[in-house]
């Protein structure tokens, strides 16, 4: 025997068996979200049907696209610097993996997991920079967040004599630059593996109508080098 059942805009399908062991699985549309929906025999020979957490779905794709928002308003942040003529810092492309071309010639494939960190480039007076971009809604920032081929790039560089960073966003609000030396040693000076908001105090950047002040206080090795460089740019 099988009953349908309506009840806002979700159909459920409740079907009865009595000697039948098997499991379904079928497709269940919620709006429109398609998941994967899985039926077990229960006890009472009934099928129930288990649905995935759609409140942490949700709460992932806003962090996701705060994140996306925080890197376009550091490309505009390196964007104010090179046009001061102060440094010329890039984003990192995302590695896309071809899997071929349909009858049109167009180009089929997918943007692969992020490897290297997010941007690098070189100040004014020759020094070479490299940041990862870190958001997190949350009142704490985690050391994990940062992969170990990032974690193994920003070594290579700052060993170079690079200036290397993470920048932290919390909420949108707030932004950070984490030295890179303070970074890997946050169980070493805070005692556990995240900073919290009082700990990135000391590291908090000043932000003025629309740029987010990402060099603000990094000393140059010359800092005529700067005045000359802004000059030559005019």
């Amino acid at each position: 025997m099988i009953s349908t059942m309506f009840q806002s805009g979700i159909v459920v399908k409740s079907l009865l068996l009595q000697q039948d062991h098997r499991k379904f699985v079928g497709q269940c549309a919620y709006g429109l979200m398609h998941t994967k929906v899985v039926m077990q025999r229960m006890d009472c020979q009934r099928l129930v049907i288990r649905m995935p957490d759609i409140r942490r779905q949700i709460i992932g794709r806003r962090s996701k696209e705060s994140g996306d928002a925080f890197e376009r308003w550091l490309s505009s942040s390196c964007e104010f610097y090179l046009q001061k003529g102060w440094a010329h810092i890039e984003k990192t492309p995302e590695p896309f993996h071809i899997t071929g071309k349909d009858g049109n010639g167009v180009v089929r494939g997918y943007y692969e997991k992020k490897g290297q960190p997010d941007y690098k480039g070189i100040l004014c007076d020759g020094t070479g920079i490299m940041f990862e971009a870190k958001h997190t809604d949350s009142d704490r920032i985690n050391q994990s967040v940062v992969t170990d081929t990032q974690w193994k790039s920003l070594d290579i560089y700052e060993k170079f004599g690079a200036r290397c960073y993470v920048m932290v966003s919390i909420g949108l609000v707030k932004f950070y630059r984490v030295p890179w030396d303070i970074w890997k040693r946050m169980k070493e000076l805070f005692g556990h593996k995240f900073m919290t908001e009082q700990e990135l105090e000391a590291y908090r950047l000043q932000d003025c109508p629309g740029t987010i002040l990402i060099l603000e206080g990094v000393e140059l090795k010359d800092e005529d080098t700067k005045k000359r460089v802004s000059a030559e740019i005019k």
